[in-house]
């Protein structure tokens, strides 16, 4: 039986999932897999099924809300778009004035997370290991995939929704980033910060299906072949890194259709190359805010611990 308190950590939980969320290379699923909520998460997802819609039709509402564990969805739930809307503004606020600060603090997030995935894993087998050496891959290669530019039509939001929440749900994959190279990081950052509703509901209705979809296999696959599952998934945290590396040039530019110049591709490079191109790389700063992130994940998943044990 769950109290009062347990609700409202569950509740902050879901604004960190939201607010992680937002920034490209750090995923939400994360902060439910080390907080130790991503298995009930998956679990109440993949219940909205047909059985479930039948009890919604019949009017059975305490039964389809008991089925679908409606409290834990709807606190978790009202979390994530709690901090969707308030921080939005905030985070990518902080993306333009101290990007090398917030990338830090994320690539230390990232770095502790995925050892702390990686202790889940019982037994490390050669193919546990492969799986592990293939998500570093196909992660590293999906960060340097260069943004696309597409049409903000219905389909191309509901579709990005659909997409995104995929990745969204993973420990180690950023819907964010996978919103930036379907070209609509941007776009739906400014409807959640201008309250667009129209363009909210589409892509909402869009993360609906592929969040019902996509929680069947994650719960197939978890429980099939739990290991490998938990290596390719901290292989893609690790691979990630690619991303989140604070220190970067910009290789070529594009223009986009409101005449704005964006960063097309970037490479990383070392502080001290960063500052021969006379600018400051923040070093100090960047270490602390990468000891931040450490420290972060490691009270997150020590306070998680504490509730399980005081149960």
């Amino acid at each position: 039986m769950k109290t009062v308190k347990d609700y409202f950590f569950l509740f902050l939980k879901g604004m960190g999932m939201g607010a992680f969320d937002i920034v490209p290379g750090v995923s939400g699923g994360t902060i439910a897999f080390i907080t130790g909520i991503y298995e009930e998460l998956i679990s109440s997802i993949k219940s909205v099924d047909l059985v479930a819609l039948k009890m919604l039709l019949d009017r059975n509402f305490l039964a389809f809300w008991k089925k679908i564990n409606g409290k834990f969805l709807l606190i978790l739930v009202s979390g994530i778009l709690v901090s969707l809307l308030s921080l939005a503004k905030l985070i990518s606020g902080l993306m333009e004035s101290h990007p090398i600060q917030l990338w830090s603090f994320f690539f230390g997030l990232i770095i502790i997370s995925a050892l702390v995935v990686c202790r889940d894993v019982k037994k490390w087998r050669g193919n546990v290991v492969l799986g592990l050496i293939l998500g570093c891959v196909v992660a590293f290669f999906i960060t340097t995939i260069a943004p696309a530019e597409t049409p903000n039509n219905i389909f191309t939001v509901f579709l990005s929704g659909a997409v995104a929440i995929c990745a969204m749900i993973l420990p180690g994959i950023s819907g964010s980033f996978i919103l930036i190279i379907l070209g609509k990081y941007a776009f739906i950052v400014n409807a959640l910060t201008s309250f667009d509703l129209g363009t909210i509901i589409i892509f909402s209705l869009g993360c609906v299906l592929g969040l019902l979809s996509f929680s069947r296999f994650i719960s197939w696959l978890f429980k099939k072949y739990h290991d490998l599952a938990i290596a390719v998934l901290a292989g893609f945290m690790i691979g990630s890194l690619n991303k989140v590396w604070p220190w970067k040039q910009t290789v070529s530019t594009f223009v986009d259709r409101h005449g704005e110049i964006k960063p097309l591709m970037q490479e990383n490079i070392l502080p001290t190359t960063f500052q021969s191109l006379g600018q400051e790389p923040y070093f100090w700063q960047a270490m602390l805010f990468f000891t931040l992130g450490v420290g972060l994940v490691v009270f997150l998943e020590r306070a998680a611990a504490n509730l399980k044990h005081a149960r």
